[in-house]
């Protein structure tokens, strides 16, 4: 096998693991196990656990920070100030098309953000670096202008929650079967939806003290 291959199923093998049982859930050898790899072949790709979980990482968001920097140049190009709902569709957007529904790629990307969002191992939290730090600030700029009665403290925690209520969604849409009453949502519905409903969170007024 190739050495460009090994790392990419070992990558593959990480991100449905680390997805599924967490960090300290997932252990080198199940990692090496489903890829049919050996612990070296680990150690010669990433050095270890914690920088084999920043590359599934990074693998996952960087497609979407690109799409979300692309998105806010666009609407900057036309205006320093643009609407909030104009912000949440370029923010959220991208999430929705990494995660597409029905699509196994799509219910494994938003399981593993879900995952980094939840589980309690520093190694979830400490994965990121510079490029991931210039899209949450550019984009909280930009929220801060079109929302200036938000505290940054607020604003951070409605931001959260636009990643939090996409990541949810789509995994609710891939596991399970909606109730009988109701078809199953479509992709581009579900986006006008969370965007509309995302954008009217983020407009509320302040929460009073």
């Amino acid at each position: 096998m190739a050495s460009s291959d090994t790392r990419t199923q070992i990558l593959d093998a990480a991100e449905h693991l680390f997805a599924e049982r967490g960090f300290r859930g997932t252990s080198i050898r199940a990692i090496t196990d489903l890829a049919g790899a050996n612990l070296a072949a680990v150690r010669y790709h990433f050095g270890s656990k914690a920088e084999l979980l920043a590359a599934v990482a990074r693998r996952v968001i960087e497609p979407i920070n690109a799409a979300q920097g692309a998105g806010l140049d666009r609407l900057l190009a036309r205006t320093p100030d643009p609407p909030v709902a104009e912000l949440v569709e370029a923010f959220a957007g991208p999430l929705f098309d990494q995660m597409p529904a029905g699509d196994e790629g799509g219910a494994r990307t938003s399981r593993l953000i879900v995952t980094i969002i939840v589980d309690p191992a520093e190694e979830m939290r400490s994965w990121t670096g510079p490029a991931e730090d210039t899209i949450r600030d550019r984009y909280l700029a930009a929220f801060q202008r079109a929302l200036p009665s938000l505290s940054p403290d607020e604003l951070w925690f409605r931001m959260r929650g636009i990643l939090a209520v996409t990541a949810v969604d789509r995994v609710e849409v891939y596991n399970r079967r909606p109730p009988a009453s109701l078809s199953p949502v479509a992709g581009e519905a579900a986006r006008r939806w969370a965007i509309t409903f995302l954008a009217a969170a983020m407009s509320a007024p302040p929460t009073g003290t």
